[in-house]
C-alpha cells in the first residue's frame, strides 16, 4: 500500500462543473480545524452571501515574488471595466449611476426604499451588471421608478453620467426602461432551442446581426484540414455596420484600448521581475497578444503558460471562458493571480502522474480514447485577486487552455484554488445536509469523508475528465459541431469521468483516498444536488438554463430514470419530504460509465442532434413540485444558494520610486471595496 497523503491538507468544501474552470458549490458542510478567528461571511441579502479569504503564505514570499504579484494584481484589476460592458452594453453608464447614487445621496437612508437601492446596487455590483450573475436573467428592483427619480435629484450631478448637452430627465428617460422594463434585454444568454440565441441574448458580443450571420462569419474561416486552428472570434466584438459583418477586436488600439493598455503596462513590469525566462517569454508572448489581438499569439502564450510547472506564482488572464456566449465564440475577461500550495498540490499531482491509466481504463470507446495522454500538470493554488468572470462569484478549479488541439499536443493546467474552497468550508453550513440526507450512515459519511471527496470529484474532473478523450479526424471542434449544447455536453462529460473514477480501488492505492466510502459520500451528494439541492437556485417556474445546472440534472435525472427496474436510486418520502437514496453504488457506477460513453461519441463526432436529445430531454425542464418542496425546506434554513468574495487589497510600500514592501489587507465591507475599485480603476469610457 503506497502511503496516504496527509488528509488535513486537504479538507475542502467543493462541487465541480466548468470547462476551463470549476464554479462554486451548491451545499455547504462546516468542518472546523482548529481555532479561526478570522471573519469568513460578512453580509447575506437577497439570494447571496459575501464571503473573505485569506492568502497563507503570502508574508513569507521574497521582495521580489511580492513584488511580482502586486504588478500581476494591478494587470488583473485593469481589465475589470471590460466585463461589465461584455456583459450588457449599458452596464457602465448604468454602474456609474449608481455608484454616484451611492457616494452622494442626501436623502434619509435608513428607509425600506433605500435599503432596497442598496441591494440592488449590491446586486448589480456582484453580477457585474444588471443580470443575475448566474440565472442570466434580468434581476427587477424593489423600489419604484418614483423613488429612483429621488434618489438621482438628491444626489451629485457632477457624479452622474450626464452628458454635456443633457439633463437629469434625459439620463432618467435612458435609464428608467434599462432597469425597470422587464422586458427590455431581459435575459444576457438565451439558450432556448428554436430561438434566434444571439438577437434574444443581451450579451455585448453581437450587435446588428442575427445567429445564422454570425454562423456563416465563423465557418468560412474554419479549414477543416487546419490541424491548429486559431479560436476565431475569440476576442472580438461583431457588429453589422452599412450591411457588413466586421470584428471590432480587444487590443491595444481597438476595442476596450484604455483598460488594455494599463493591462499591458503591469505585465510589462511584471515581466522584469519574473521568476524565469520560462515565465519572463510567457508574459512577453501574453503582452503581445494583447497589443496585436493576433490569436495566433495568444496559442504561442498558452503552450508557454503550460510549459510553465516550476513558477511559484502564477496568473490566468485574457478572454477565456465562452459560457456568456450562446454560440460559444467569445472569450469573456477573466483575471486570476495565485501562489502554489506546494504541500497541498501532492494529491493532485499523485492523480495527474495517472493519466494514461484513467484514459486506458475509461468506458470510452478505443477509438476515442487518447492513446498518449500528455502533459496535465495540476497543483493547488493560494488565490491572491480574482477579477472579471471570475469575481465576485469564483470559481474551485481551474483546466485551462480550452483550444483542443494545445490540449492534446502540449497538454493543459489544471489547479485547484486551495484558499477559496476553504473559505466556503469554513463559512459553511452543516444544516443542509441534515436537512436533505436521509439516513445518519449518510450524514456521518458526508461529515468524515465529503470534503475531501469534493476535492477529488473536483481534481478528477480538471485534471482527468476535460484531458480524456479525442474528436474523430475531420470532425471540427465541440463549439462549431454542438453549439449551444457544447458547454453542457462537456461538463457532462468531465463529471462522468469523475463520478465513474470516485469509487475506484486505484484512488486508495495511490494514496489519495483512505477507501471507497469517500467515493460513496461524492455520489450522494452529487445525485442530491443534480436532482434536488440546485433547484433553489432557479426562480419558481422556470426551467434550468444555465450550463452547469443542465450537466448535473441531466447526469443525476438519467441515472435515476436508467436505473429505476433495479431500482439503483430511490425516491423515498418521509414526513411529507423527499429524499434520493442510492441503493446499489456500483450499478450506480456502471451507469455513469455507460452515459460517459454516449456523451464522449457525441463530442468525438460532432453529433448534435443526440446532444440536443440528452439535454433537452434530461437537462431542463423542471418537477415543479419538487422545485416547490426544496425552495420551501431551503426557506426555512436561511441559507443564500450564492457566495461571492471580497478581494484581499494589496499595497506596495516604497522608498523613493523603489518598492520595499507589499503588504495585504483583508477589507470587510463588499460596499466599500465596489466604490474603491470604481474610483481606482474605471479606465473604459461611460457612453449613455
Amino acid at each position: 500500500m503506497k502511503k496516504l497523503l496527509s488528509f488535513p491538507l486537504v479538507l475542502f468544501i467543493t462541487v465541480l462543473m466548468g470547462c476551463g474552470k470549476s464554479e462554486d458549490k451548491i451545499d455547504n458542510l462546516s468542518s472546523p480545524v482548529g481555532l479561526d478567528t478570522f471573519k469568513y461571511q460578512t453580509e447575506q441579502f437577497a439570494d447571496l452571501a459575501i464571503l473573505r479569504y485569506q492568502v497563507p503564505g503570502f508574508e513569507e514570499l521574497s521582495l521580489k515574488e511580492k513584488e511580482l504579484v502586486y504588478y500581476l494584481y494591478e494587470a488583473a484589476l485593469a481589465g475589470r471595466d471590460i466585463y461589465y460592458d461584455q456583459n450588457y452594453k449599458h452596464n457602465l453608464f448604468i454602474r456609474k449611476t449608481l455608484n454616484g447614487v451611492v457616494r452622494s445621496y442626501e436623502g434619509d437612508r435608513q428607509t425600506d426604499e433605500f435599503k432596497s437601492f442598496m441591494v440592488y446596487a449590491k446586486r448589480f455590483w456582484f453580477s457585474n451588471g444588471i443580470h443575475h450573475h448566474y440565472a442570466n436573467k434580468k434581476f427587477t428592483p424593489e423600489f419604484s421608478p418614483e423613488y429612483f427619480t429621488e434618489l438621482l435629484r438628491n444626489s451629485d450631478e457632477k457624479l452622474l453620467p450626464i452628458a454635456s448637452n443633457e439633463t437629469l430627465d434625459n439620463l432618467l428617460s435612458k435609464l428608467i426602461p434599462l432597469i425597470f422594463n422587464p422586458n427590455i434585454d431581459a435575459q444576457k444568454v438565451n439558450l432556448t432551442p428554436g430561438a434566434d440565441l444571439i438577437k434574444t441574448s443581451a450579451v455585448n458580443f453581437y450587435e446588428g446581426t442575427t445567429q445564422k450571420e454570425v454562423e456563416n462569419f465563423y465557418s468560412t474561416m474554419v479549414l477543416k484540414k487546419d490541424t491548429t486552428p486559431v479560436w476565431h472570434g475569440l476576442n472580438s466584438k461583431l457588429i453589422k455596420e452599412k450591411g457588413k459583418l466586421q470584428e471590432k477586436v480587444w487590443k491595444v488600439g481597438g476595442m476596450y484600448s484604455q483598460a488594455i493598455e494599463k493591462i499591458v503596462y503591469w505585465l510589462g513590469k511584471a515581466l522584469r521581475v519574473a521568476e524565469n525566462d520560462l515565465q519572463k517569454n510567457t508574459l512577453q508572448k501574453l503582452i503581445d497578444y494583447y497589443k496585436t489581438g493576433d490569436l495566433k499569439a495568444w496559442d504561442d502564450y498558452n503552450i508557454l503558460w503550460v510549459q510553465d510547472t516550476t513558477s511559484r506564482i502564477d496568473v490566468v488572464n485574457g478572454f477565456i471562458e465562452v459560457y456568456d456566449d450562446p454560440l460559444g465564440y467569445k472569450g469573456s475577461y477573466e483575471a486570476i493571480v495565485s501562489i502554489k500550495d506546494l504541500e497541498a498540490t501532492q494529491r493532485i499531482d499523485a492523480i495527474s502522474r495517472q493519466a494514461q491509466w484513467f484514459e486506458d481504463n475509461s468506458t470510452l470507446s478505443d477509438a476515442y480514447k487518447k492513446k498518449n495522454v500528455v502533459g496535465i500538470s495540476a497543483k493547488v493554488i493560494t488565490v491572491v485577486v480574482e477579477l472579471g468572470d471570475a469575481s465576485p462569484s469564483t470559481p474551485i478549479g481551474i483546466n485551462l487552455p480550452n483550444s483542443n488541439w494545445i490540449r492534446k499536443i502540449h497538454g493543459s493546467k489544471s489547479v485547484n484554488l486551495g484558499n477559496i474552497v476553504n473559505s466556503y468550508n469554513k463559512a459553511g453550513s452543516e444544516e443542509v445536509i441534515k436537512e436533505f440526507y436521509f439516513t445518519e450512515d449518510e450524514i456521518q459519511r458526508a461529515k468524515e469523508f465529503g470534503a475531501l471527496a469534493d476535492n477529488l470529484h473536483t481534481d478528477l474532473h480538471e485534471v482527468i475528465g476535460h484531458a480524456s478523450g479525442q474528436i474523430k479526424p475531420g470532425v471540427g471542434t465541440p463549439k462549431q459541431t454542438l453549439k449551444n449544447y457544447a458547454s453542457v455536453i462537456e461538463e457532462a462529460r468531465a463529471d462522468l469521468v469523475a463520478l465513474y473514477y470516485a469509487i475506484d480501488q486505484k484512488l486508495v492505492d495511490i494514496g489519495v483516498m483512505p477507501s471507497i466510502e469517500v467515493g460513496k459520500a461524492e455520489y450522494n451528494k452529487y445525485i442530491r444536488n443534480g436532482l434536488m439541492l440546485q433547484l433553489n437556485r432557479i426562480e419558481f417556474g422556470e426551467n434550468i438554463e444555465q450550463a452547469h445546472m443542465r450537466n448535473r440534472q441531466l447526469v443525476s435525472k438519467w441515472v435515476y430514470e436508467k436505473g429505476k427496474n433495479e431500482n439503483v436510486i430511490e425516491r423515498k418520502i418521509k414526513e411529507d419530504k423527499t429524499y434520493f437514496v442510492i441503493n446499489d453504488y456500483q450499478k450506480l457506477r456502471q451507469l455513469f460509465g455507460v452515459l460517459l460513453r454516449d456523451v464522449q461519441r457525441i463530442t468525438s463526432e460532432g453529433d448534435y442532434e443526440a446532444a440536443k436529445k440528452l439535454v433537452e430531454t434530461y437537462g431542463v425542464e423542471v418537477d415543479k413540485e419538487l422545485h416547490k418542496e426544496v425552495k420551501e425546506r431551503y426557506a426555512r434554513l436561511n441559507i443564500a444558494p450564492y457566495k461571492g468574495f471580497i478581494n484581499p487589497v494589496l499595497k506596495p510600500i516604497y522608498n523613493g520610486e523603489k518598492i520595499v514592501d507589499v503588504k495585504i489587507e483583508y477589507p470587510e465591507d463588499f460596499v466599500e471595496q465596489m466604490l474603491y475599485y470604481d474610483e481606482n480603476y474605471s479606465f473604459l469610457p461611460v457612453k449613455n
